[in-house]
């Protein structure tokens, strides 16, 4: 007797991290580059706060750094580069004391007073935002300063190599410019030895040898800067080549609007002399209708906010997700993403190795996932909080307790923040949406039957007993479409569309709870 084929064993997909450690691996031909190491690289403009965005560049180059790890043992470093060098163009809307700041625009941004009164100047003030966000996040990375850099004349080099390419550089960036910009464009952007102010002016003038260039001031006089130490910086597309260029990065991502920038800024470094880092260009974030968002806007989702509904693994699974596919970035997306890293954390000890690296949660937690606290999902703890109406976390716990034995919040402190962003969320987002309504015949004999049933049960009866009683019930009453049944129970109990499994929630709520929730939905008592 000829035995039956086994099926194949599943085989495990190739986390996107992965791929981009393996393009990684193929570039140093799998050999410590002269520098010593592999150099991953993120960028940020500091005249604004640190953002969604933000987190979200750190946190994919830092899944990719670890899974590079992974394969090799030389040595990395991640350099977060704030670009404070340059000059400010308009007071930010968000910024205290801003006439004050208005008088010092044209100047580097470590050159501004600080219009928060706390550091030397705004660039340091920012600068010091962005480590803080950076350090709440345990991110292991290195800052760098574009005006500490600059000064300390560690730039010098590649400086030089720029102005030694001057022409090469004009004829990559001249193309792309309208002309009346075409018109006083240079790559160089002389500091005014009288103000300090980062100068767009015409270049009339290099001196390779000497390393300086000439421009016209305001009285006509013929001025020579070096471009060494501090005296000029470069426009940034040029500036961003400059930076790889300098230190050699091998890995760095960017929006898919730079895409432009990242063409020009590579074949600027070409022209210098060093093959430009690896890119990833991930997609941009749409809000609730689709469109792209915008920070004048104001029509996306900051970092505080999520953060107030859902835990930060929840944030880096989203950033996880397709990186390069535009996702919608909304209020409503917080609760599905809680639970699908519940659900991946919950799968992770059962998995194989190659099925553990796939899994989303190795990615969040640099290859560690903590161990599962509880089976319960936000949605039902967002449910209870709603059926509850209280913003008490005390009394969830008074069911949760019943449900998981022994829980606390002491015992299950990531289930404790679950349960206060589940009442955030409900408090802020769920109840001034709620429409209850009363049930049709149809539904209203369900629900009593339903009751009926409940009441039989074993009031310990486990979440798939009760699931599938309450299935037994939709279909007994005709409901061919058991959505429409259970539409019908959240509309008629929760006040929403949506909702959890039922089975789940009524053994955490309770039997004798959920009956008397029932009694009240058909006497139309629920507001």
């Amino acid at each position: 007797m000829t035995a039956s084929p086994q099926p194949a064993p599943r085989q495990a997909p190739i986390a996107w991290p992965f791929q981009e450690a393996e393009r990684i691996v193929e570039r140093i031909g799998g050999k410590a580059p002269p520098k010593g190491f592999v150099l991953f690289a993120t960028g940020y403009g500091p005249s604004g706060l640190p953002h969604i965005g933000t987190f979200g560049e750190v946190a994919r180059t830092t899944m990719v750094r670890h899974a590079f790890k992974t394969m090799s043992d030389i040595p990395t470093r991640l350099w977060a580069f704030s670009d404070d060098m340059d000059g400010l163009r308009k007071v930010p809307d968000n910024v205290p004391n801003p006439e004050m700041v208005r008088t010092h625009l044209g100047l580097p941004l470590t050159a501004i007073p600080d219009p928060f009164g706390t550091h030397e100047s705004f660039g340091h003030h920012m600068n010091a935002r962005l480590r803080a966000f950076l350090d709440t996040f345990g991110f292991e990375y290195e800052f760098q300063s574009s005006s500490a850099n600059y000064r300390a004349g560690k730039y010098d080099a590649a400086l030089l190599d720029v102005l030694r390419h001057y022409d090469d550089v004009m004829a990559v960036m001249l193309p792309t410019l309208g002309p009346e910009r075409r018109a006083t464009y240079s790559p160089f952007l002389p500091l005014c030895p009288k103000t300090g102010r980062v100068l767009q002016v015409p270049i009339i003038a290099r001196d390779v040898q000497a390393g300086t260039v000439s421009y016209r001031d305001d009285d006509g006089r013929l001025v020579e800067v070096p471009v060494t130490g501090g005296k000029c910086k470069l426009q940034w597309k040029a500036d961003w080549a400059m930076r790889w260029h300098a230190f050699t990065v091998d890995y760095e991502m960017s929006g898919k609007d730079l895409i432009p920038s990242v063409e020009l800024a590579s074949k600027i470094c070409r022209l210098i002399g060093t093959e430009p880092p690896l890119n990833f260009t991930y997609e941009l974030f749409l809000d609730e209708n689709g469109e792209k968002i915008s920070k004048s806007r104001g029509n996306g989702l900051t970092i505080d906010e999520w953060l107030r509904y859902g835990p930060r693994e929840s944030l880096s699974l989203y950033m996880f997700n397709q990186p390069r596919r535009a996702k919608r970035l909304y209020f409503d997306v917080i609760p599905k993403h809680v639970d699908d890293y519940l659900t991946h954390l919950a799968k992770f000890r059962e998995e194989d190795e190659a099925m553990q690296r796939a899994n989303p949660v190795w990615h969040i937690h640099s290859g560690k996932p903590p161990t599962p606290e509880s089976g319960l999902s936000y949605s039902i703890l967002l449910n209870l909080a709603a059926v509850c109406n209280t913003e008490d976390k005390a009394v969830l716990w008074g069911f949760i307790t019943r449900y998981v034995p022994g829980a606390s919040p002491k015992s299950a402190p990531f289930l404790d923040q679950l349960v206060g962003f589940a009442i955030n969320y409900y408090r802020d987002l769920v109840r001034p949406k709620k429409q209850y309504r009363a049930p049709d015949v149809k539904e209203r004999a369900a629900l009593e039957e339903l009751a009926t049933t409940l009441a039989t049960l074993d009031p310990k009866a486990d979440a798939e007993t009760i699931q599938n009683q309450v299935y037994e019930v939709g279909k007994r009453h005709g409901f061919a479409n058991l959505r429409d049944w259970f539409k019908a129970l959240y509309e008629v109990l929760f006040g929403q569309s949506e909702g959890p499994r039922m089975g789940s929630f009524i053994a955490l709520y309770g039997i004798a709870e959920t009956i008397t929730l029932i009694r009240r939905g058909l006497a139309g008592e629920l507001r």
